[in-house]
């Protein structure tokens, strides 16, 4: 699908991405029956070359944020230390990007790694390595997305159930305040109860949303999302009530989503799409305001749904009776201020 690029000149900080090399993985990968394997084993490898072309496929994409995603561990560090070669990777990365050979983007200006929190206090000692690993690091996942049904999450995921309300999981999670770090929270729309009573219990603590809170459409919940909106709404409006969190607009083009509930790269065009995501997007801006929200590619996972200029043609879409003030916020300056990222160009 290709499309002529809408407000062209808008900068754009991506606030969500990954980066893996899976093809040494590939064939001890599970058969990619489930939707999302099966979109990853079609994107095997997503590095800097790869990133590069997407971010400058048209639209004005000035920096990005790398989410972390379990790539590039280094095993020569032991157990809870393999992490920081997910974040030493990234930071060749951003510095090739920060060369200026590629032009004037900042990929991977801001690095969100992973620490095991149910470590309790000896997560600190992990998390105080990852930032001396580079300024670029800013915070942490610990992914909590967990259902009864296995058919939702497909193989790759074995998080916990109640994670968030794990008291050793808390244990570790108060280093992160103390230490000045972020933390972003990725669950399934049944379990956003989780998240708002972290938030509450520490309030002090920036915490942002992924993926609008990951509405579902797949496995047992395949054909529910009209009927169980009014339940997700609910509930981000009381996770907005916390001023310590924010949301990030995106991930509904993954398969777990089911908008498209085919992929990958669906072949739909951004009036569809957008026309599909409004209800969430608009809710989440309203609920949280433009302030407190940022939109993402969540790529290349969202591939699944949309080709990444379509992806963003469809915000844009969504976004197009929004003053310029509230352009900015929601494009770049939230991610910038909550993820402390300076100086970018535009």
């Amino acid at each position: 699908m290709t499309e002529e690029i809408l407000e062209p000149e808008l900068p754009i900080i991506d606030p969500h991405h990954h980066l893996w090399d899976l093809r040494p993985m590939l064939g001890v990968f599970p058969q990619p029956h489930h939707h999302f394997v099966a979109s990853v084993s079609r994107t095997p490898y997503y590095t800097f070359n790869e990133l590069h072309a997407d971010t400058s496929s048209g639209h004005n994409v000035i920096g990005t944020v790398f989410m972390e995603c379990g790539a590039f561990y280094n095993g020569a560090y032991g157990n809870a230390l393999k992490v920081l070669g997910e974040v030493e990777y990234v930071n060749g990365v951003a510095a090739q990007s920060a060369s200026g050979l590629y032009g004037t983007q900042r990929l991977c200006a801001a690095i969100i790694g992973h620490a095991d929190l149910t470590l309790g206090d000896d997560a600190r000692a992990v998390l105080e390595g990852l930032m001396a690993a580079t300024p670029r690091f800013k915070g942490i996942r610990h992914a909590a997305a967990w259902d009864a049904d296995p058919d939702v999450l497909g193989p790759p995921f074995h998080h916990p159930a109640g994670l968030y309300r794990d008291a050793k999981f808390r244990e570790g999670f108060r280093h992160l305040g103390e230490l000045g770090l972020t933390f972003d929270a990725w669950l399934l729309e049944p379990q956003l109860d989780d998240v708002i009573d972290l938030a509450r219990a520490f309030p002090g603590q920036p915490i942002v949303l992924d993926h609008c809170g990951t509405p579902l459409g797949m496995g047992s919940y395949r054909g529910k999302l009209h009927e169980r909106f009014d339940i997700w709404r609910e509930k981000i409006r009381t996770l907005a009530q916390c001023p310590n969190v924010s949301v990030k607009l995106g991930g509904l083009a993954m398969s777990f989503a089911g908008m498209p509930d085919h992929g990958p790269e669906a072949g739909l065009g951004s009036e569809v799409l957008a026309a599909m995501w409004r209800p969430y997007i608009e809710t989440c801006i309203e609920a949280f305001g433009p302030e407190r929200a940022m939109f993402e590619s969540n790529y290349p996972v969202d591939k699944w749904g949309a080709s990444y200029p379509v992806l963003w043609n469809t915000f844009k879409r969504l976004t197009l009776g929004a003053s310029a003030d509230e352009k900015r916020a929601l494009y770049a300056g939230t991610a910038a201020r909550f993820y402390g990222i300076e100086g970018l160009p535009g």
